[in-house]
């Protein structure tokens, strides 16, 4: 069951099944309908029918890479050796076949030259395996390009050695010819897949261009962990990156590099994002086998798999699992024997498709020129919570929902500009650690402390005093192509509020609450750094790492006050409808 909104009465409530469709308005007084209420009523379910119609034969599929990165060597565990390592990726093997599961197996440089590894990959059946490249750089890879190693270790994980951050342009493209020709003549053709926690827009084009990459992938993002920083992006799913910024979405085709990057790990959309505030490191909460409170948790996956599954992605959903051999089959083989026959009975459903990233790449190359607007929704949190949650993202922004003890808190809303650049497109790293952003409107993570959480919170004028609103249940609806619909029905209010996101603008009505005086208020922990250099009455203007943004208002006005709150978004006409395009 599913909400749907209409400007001439309050709310449909839409039935959708194979070849019925009703529609009942819940207007109060619904006995005095004119035969031109009539009309109009059978005009709209017409209208809907055929949309719907149209909608339902545009599948919405749920995709899962399993993803397997290989490294030759682990220096920073004695006990962790080359044949420890070796053994953990043919265990991963046999558990794949057992299951019927194909995946991505992706080469770090030392371990593509290693015989075991080729000889062991060449027998996976091609179609159904895909072999690509890791793009971690140890050291016999940077000596054959004829560049110096500065690591400390023959494979070095700090972003100015062992990633392409690390060298300059020149450089990075004798890396990826060496890497390429040493690939082909290994199995006879170039990867389609290139993946790694990060990897800098110049090289991420010269793959494109020379050898024609069709699928890319980076970390979730995290603040902080193994020291590298990557803040405010595309949430999940995939997107095409600038190309002076591969963390940054492009909004025109023009200025984007072709290559989907899709986002790795499958991240905790509730928990994750809040983990580790206050500390200069986050926690990890993902779909990766060796986490023994997520991955390797039999509750946790079988709760992250039912939202993947059946919470509204508008587009499509997309997750990886998988695991690098590094952490080794003892710490992962509980959290596999979880994972893949849970995820062979989704696919044999026809719940979910498990398939190489080669081949998600080139689908979403086929129905997407430009990012599309995505979601992730969790309409029931693990066991006894409250919290619910919706990450939308397009091409322009994201923005984050979440529910928490009867109140309705934005946490987290970042603009996207293709004209922000990177330094790393151009520069060489000049620290171990490495940093990607995009712009930041609200951060519910950066402006917080543990037990004072920043957002923009629904509150209103009750009795004479501002209270936070408080309401009930969700419904959230992907019916009408590009729009997340969210309905969210007030408690002491008897009124609804309706949010309506499209990739540009997120339009936020009251429906039904009479004359509430309501509005958002942005409240954060202290005397955090923040972007904002002007609040105007219809405009709010920001600037981040020498990058000038802001966004508009088309309905509601800005105001500054006072007090705690940073700044005041109140509705006209009982609706705030945000321009979140930055002007593109």
């Amino acid at each position: 069951m599913k909400a749907y909104g209409c400007k001439d009465w309050n709310l449909i409530y839409v039935f959708k099944h194979t070849h019925i469709l009703m529609i009942i308005n819940l207007k109060r007084n619904f006995l005095g309908f004119s035969m031109g209420m009539i009309s109009l009523l059978l005009l709209c379910s017409f209208n809907l029918k055929r949309s719907l119609s149209n909608d339902s034969v545009k599948p919405k599929p749920k995709i899962v890479n399993i993803v397997n990165f290989i490294r030759l060597l682990e220096p920073r565990d004695p006990k962790i050796t080359q044949e420890v390592l070796y053994e953990t990726v043919v265990k991963q093997v046999e558990m794949m076949k057992k299951y019927k599961l194909g995946g991505t197996f992706l080469l770090q440089y030392d371990a593509l030259m290693d015989a075991r590894y080729q000889r062991l990959l060449k027998d996976l059946p091609a179609g159904t395996f895909e072999i690509g490249a890791w793009w971690e750089l140890p050291q016999p890879l940077i000596e054959k390009a004829g560049l110096k190693w500065r690591g400390r270790y023959a494979w070095d994980w700090h972003a100015d050695v062992g990633f392409s951050t690390g060298y300059t342009p020149q450089e990075r493209e004798k890396i990826i010819d060496v890497y390429m020709a040493d690939f082909k003549n290994i199995f006879g053709f170039y990867p389609k897949s290139v993946a790694s926690w990060f990897i800098d827009a110049h090289s991420l084009n010269y793959m494109y261009e020379k050898y024609r990459i069709v699928a890319s992938a980076n970390c979730k993002d995290q603040y902080g962990t193994d020291g590298y920083t990557l803040w405010g992006g595309y949430w999940n799913q995939a997107y095409y990156p600038s190309k002076i910024n591969s963390y940054m979405p492009a909004q025109n085709e023009k200025n984007q590099i072709p290559v989907p990057i899709f986002r790795m790990l499958g991240s905790d959309p509730v928990r994750q994002y809040d983990t580790g505030i206050n500390f200069s490191r986050q926690g990890v909460i993902t779909l990766e086998p060796v986490y023994p409170e997520a991955g390797g948790d039999a509750n946790w996956v079988n709760w992250f798999l039912k939202e993947f599954v059946e919470g509204e992605s508008m587009e499509f959903n997309y997750t990886q699992a998988g695991q690098e051999n590094s952490f080794t089959w003892d710490a992962m083989k509980k959290g596999f024997e979880i994972q893949l026959p849970l995820l062979a009975r989704l696919r044999d459903e026809k719940k979910v498709t498990v398939e190489t990233m080669e081949k998600t790449g080139l689908w979403f190359k086929k129905n997407y020129k430009i990012t599309p607007a995505t979601s992730f929704t969790v309409n029931k949190d693990l066991e006894n919570s409250d919290l619910k949650t919706v990450w939308f993202n397009s091409r322009y922004y994201r923005l984050n929902l979440l529910w928490e003890k009867g109140g309705l808190r934005v946490r987290d809303i970042h603009l996207f500009d293709e004209k922000f650049p990177s330094v790393y497109t151009t520069q060489k790293a000049t620290s171990n650690e490495c940093t990607f952003f995009t712009l930041p409107v609200v951060d519910g993570y950066l402006w917080s402390k543990p037990h004072q959480l920043a957002g923009l919170r629904f509150k209103a004028v009750i009795n004479g005093k501002e209270e936070l609103l408080e309401g009930g249940d969700p419904v959230i609806s992907d019916i009408i192509p590009g729009r997340l619909k969210i309905s969210w029905p007030l408690k002491a209010q008897k009124g609804t509020i309706q949010i309506d996101m499209n990739e540009k603008q997120t339009k936020i009505t009251l429906v039904g609450a009479g004359a509430l005086i309501w509005f958002l208020d942005l409240t954060t922990a202290g005397s955090f750094k923040l972007p904002f250099k002007a609040i105007g009455t219809r405009r709010l203007d920001a600037e981040f790492e020498d990058m000038k943004y802001g966004i508009s208002t088309l309905q509601g006005t800005f105001s500054k006050p006072g007090g705690e709150t940073v700044f005041r978004i109140s509705p006209e006409r009982n609706t705030i409808k945000l321009d979140l395009s930055n002007g593109n």
